[in-house]
């Protein structure tokens, strides 16, 4: 009964916080000071070990992306062999079978012990912004991993970017904050350390140093999985065997937030002509954004859309894919490694482009055919039978991907470990 009326006022306060900026940066001030005073508390006189690394992904969610990646290749290497591993996740029961792996650790986000764990980590490496009440001491490594090659718009770059829960300004000091922070910031490509450089406004701060650009380690699967494992995850989800699998993973929207919930997902796809047109041949898999909190009902397409949201490894869903399917998500930038067949559906590219976010590069540059309706995304995927790994397609990968090719963790934590 508590925790309902927590959860109601909490919505309430965030749909005031929503209408009145004034009133939203003294409510965050005040939880802001609680939060440090809380997490100085705990960690009070804790000593950095130089040997202890730790590990957060998608705030929490997911064992997955470039952490995973890292962690991995460090526990194969015998130089790393002494060291200890931290992993922070909101349902640290869910990942329980992680502490078999050699000293390796489970703590939950936000409590004590996740806490105690930041201020004994020598390196964090994180594939999201640490909190803003969480500092690294100096003796500290904050790598930021971040979670994909930028198509749409990020921090100092966004102008009028009409979000639901923060004002341009509120973003840029959000950025700079963890710009001040982080002690590197990985990069898959020239392209991406020049926007990540100016999304962190790190030309201006002299900070461009902190860029490693040594490949993504989130893509290293796409070149190491097995055969094996395909059929084993497809087993997994239950798939038909005998079907095309189209992997369908939009972004979420800055403007659509809904107050004791968070970001939702508004879709607009028509589900049931989809399934009349494509049902016979082909099942979707449908992976929302991890930042949008609502869940789908696709009990009406049951057997020919399989919610796969909640599923912890996307590089798991891109093995098993024949094509992606998304609109502004920089899956695709990973997804192109693969070499496999890409469609871009684009129903509301004016409204995102003009008043959400805009982007960094021309969508005709984009490795795929773009749709706007139901009509032309159907005959989309049945034109994938056609030649499409063209010249187009394949310089792509080689401004955007030339850096991938499997080995990116054991550089980029070779790099970070040199240049302590």
């Amino acid at each position: 009964m508590i925790g309902k009326c927590k959860a109601v006022l909490k919505a309430k306060l965030t749909e005031l916080t929503k209408k009145n900026i004034m009133l939203r940066k003294i409510v965050r001030k005040v939880f802001y000071i609680r939060r440090l005073c809380i997490f100085k508390r705990r960690t009070f006189a804790i000593k950095t070990d130089e040997k202890t690394a730790m590990f957060f992904a998608f705030k929490g969610k997911s064992y997955a992306c470039s952490p995973k990646a890292i962690y991995e290749y460090m526990l194969t290497d015998e130089k790393y062999k002494d060291f200890k591993f931290i992993w922070a996740f909101k349902e640290p029961e869910e990942h329980s079978d992680l502490e078999k792996n050699r000293n390796t650790r489970i703590v939950k986000y936000g409590g004590k012990d996740y806490c105690k764990a930041l201020a004994c980590a020598k390196y964090w490496f994180f594939n999201y912004r640490v909190a803003d009440h969480i500092y690294p001491k100096k003796d500290q490594i904050y790598v930021q991993c971040w979670h994909g090659t930028p198509l749409k718009r990020l921090g100092y770059d966004l102008k009028n970017s009409n979000n639901a829960m923060n004002s341009d300004e509120e973003i840029y000091e959000k950025y700079k904050i963890d710009a001040e922070k982080f002690s590197y910031i990985i990069s898959p490509s020239k392209f991406a350390s020049e926007k990540f450089a100016s999304a962190w406004d790190l030309v201006n701060t002299n900070m461009t140093n902190k860029i490693i650009e040594k490949g993504y380690p989130r893509n290293d699967f796409l070149y190491n999985f097995k055969k094996e494992e395909i059929l084993e995850i497809k087993r997994k989800l239950d798939l038909p065997e005998e079907k095309g699998i189209i992997l369908y993973a939009p972004t979420w929207r800055d403007d659509q937030h809904q107050s004791g919930v968070g970001y939702v997902y508004e879709t607009q796809v028509d589900f049931d002509l989809l399934r009349e047109e494509l049902e016979e041949n082909y099942v979707i898999l449908f992976r929302a954004h991890y930042l949008v909190a609502n869940s789908f009902d696709f009990e009406k397409y049951k057997g020919f859309i399989y919610d796969v949201s909640n599923y912890d490894n996307i590089n798991d869903l891109y093995i098993i894919s024949d094509m992606l399917i998304t609109d502004y998500s920089s899956v695709f930038f990973d997804y192109a490694n693969l070499k496999r067949p890409m469609i871009f559906h684009m129903y509301d590219y004016e409204k995102y482009k003009d008043d959400l976010r805009g982007f960094y590069i021309d969508v005709e540059e984009l490795p795929g055919t773009i749709t706007k309706t139901e009509e032309e995304l159907i005959k989309a995927i049945e034109g994938t039978k056609d030649c499409y790994y063209n010249e187009k397609y394949r310089l792509f990968n080689e401004k955007y991907n030339y850096l991938d090719d499997g080995n990116a963790a054991k550089r980029v934590v070779e790099e970070i470990v040199k240049r302590k």
